[in-house]
């Protein structure tokens, strides 16, 4: 399927507006550093890795492409500083092309998986139970029927914001008093889902990062329950990141990668923040595909991830 097929006009107008204060920021930062300069060199390219690393691209990330652009750099042997943005641009959606599996057509589910479990995670307030909320929205609008499972019982206020989700989009709801044993009611769930036939499960999680041990131990505990339902459960473990809290995501994305074998990505809220550059940097630090951007509140405003998109809107459609 190609790019334009499904990333329609009205996707990456969204796209542009929620990335416009990252790519200012971005931009400014790198304007000012090669101010004057007219060949790029080694204190242009200190410059640069300051503003990389300033724009919450992440160390190791930064110094990944600082060393490509200085390959280039030896290689052409005479590089100007009006080419340079040309060459971030390679160089970034290079990065991000060798670091994910491949770009998320739209709201598809693999075939033969039916139904199709998310097990969702991540620390409380980056938008975890919206980002279910939506998704359910969009497989529901692709013709899916979708399940819900509030397995967070830790608050009461996660339960009924999954509720509302629920109401809103219209699709089922599995729950339990607050409290019980979140293996539980993802077992119901699923026991409820495949009962009716149902195309997708989006199960809530709890999130507290705070005993790293009791976190695995839980999850694992889902799983294994789960698995009595649905054997090769949970097909897609998806970690939900807020983009906004720039270097606090990659931590998480660490502590929850070391917790249960996270499968993909979900970064939200890069409409509000300047720290869009997490999205290059986690995707490279992790290896793990990011599946959608946050872009928005509204149920529209969650993306499927595409790499080329994401590099025109950062740094416009047309090269230098």
């Amino acid at each position: 399927m190609g790019f334009f097929s499904f990333f329609s006009k009205e996707k990456k107008e969204t796209l542009d507006k929620g990335l416009e204060k990252t790519k200012e920021s971005f931009f400014g930062k790198l304007t000012r550093a090669v101010a004057g300069k007219s060949k790029v060199d080694d204190e242009v390219l200190d410059s640069l890795e300051e503003v990389l690393v300033t724009s919450d691209v992440g160390v190791d990330t930064t110094l990944d492409i600082i060393n490509r652009i200085e390959k280039r750099v030896a290689r052409d042997k005479y590089v100007t500083t009006t080419e340079l943005n040309g060459i971030l641009r390679d160089e970034i959606a290079s990065l991000l092309t060798e670091n994910n599996t491949g770009d998320t057509e739209g709201f598809d589910i693999p075939q033969g998986k039916k139904p199709y479990v998310v097990m969702v995670v991540g620390v409380n307030g980056v938008g975890k139970t919206t980002t279910i909320g939506k998704l359910a929205y969009q497989y529901k609008k692709a013709g899916k029927k979708v399940y819900l499972g509030a397995a967070d019982t830790f608050r009461a206020a996660a339960v009924e914001q999954l509720e509302i989700w629920a109401g809103r989009v219209g699709v089922p709801i599995v729950k339990q008093q607050m409290g019980s044993d979140p293996a539980s009611v993802a077992f119901d769930t699923l026991s409820s889902a495949v009962a009716n036939d149902a195309d997708v499960v989006l199960i809530d999680t709890a999130g507290r990062l705070h005993n790293k041990k009791g976190l695995m131990d839980e999850l694992s505990k889902i799983k294994r329950v789960m698995q009595k339902v649905v054997p090769d459960a949970p097909h897609d473990v998806m970690l939900v990141l807020d983009g906004s809290t720039g270097q606090n995501a990659y931590e998480q994305a660490k502590q929850f990668t070391l917790a249960t074998d996270v499968t993909s990505m979900a970064i939200t809220k890069l409409d509000g923040t300047a720290k869009g550059g997490v999205v290059i940097g986690i995707s490279a630090q992790f290896r793990i595909p990011v599946r959608y951007i946050g872009l928005g509140e509204g149920m529209e405003d969650l993306q499927p991830f595409n790499r080329k998109a994401f590099v025109d809107s950062l740094f416009g459609d047309n090269k230098q």
